[in-house]
């Protein structure tokens, strides 16, 4: 199973950090500081960004 990073996700879905933040409803430095691992990413708000994204879970790379 490929796994990619969250970043790639959002690019991958046609997403700017703006966007994906507003409708992830997170502030896009949040975004942003999720993308570079420098936070870590609750559960719940992974889970949008899947179903945002439109990837399973198993696919996400987090370091």
């Amino acid at each position: 199973m490929p796994k990619i990073t969250i970043k790639a996700a959002r690019v991958n879905a046609g997403l700017t950090q703006k966007e994906a933040a507003e409708r992830l409803g997170i502030a896009y430095q949040t975004l942003s500081s999720y993308e570079k691992n420098n936070k870590s990413i609750r559960l719940e708000v992974l889970e949008k960004m899947c179903s945002l994204y439109g990837i399973p879970m198993e696919y996400i790379f987090l370091k």
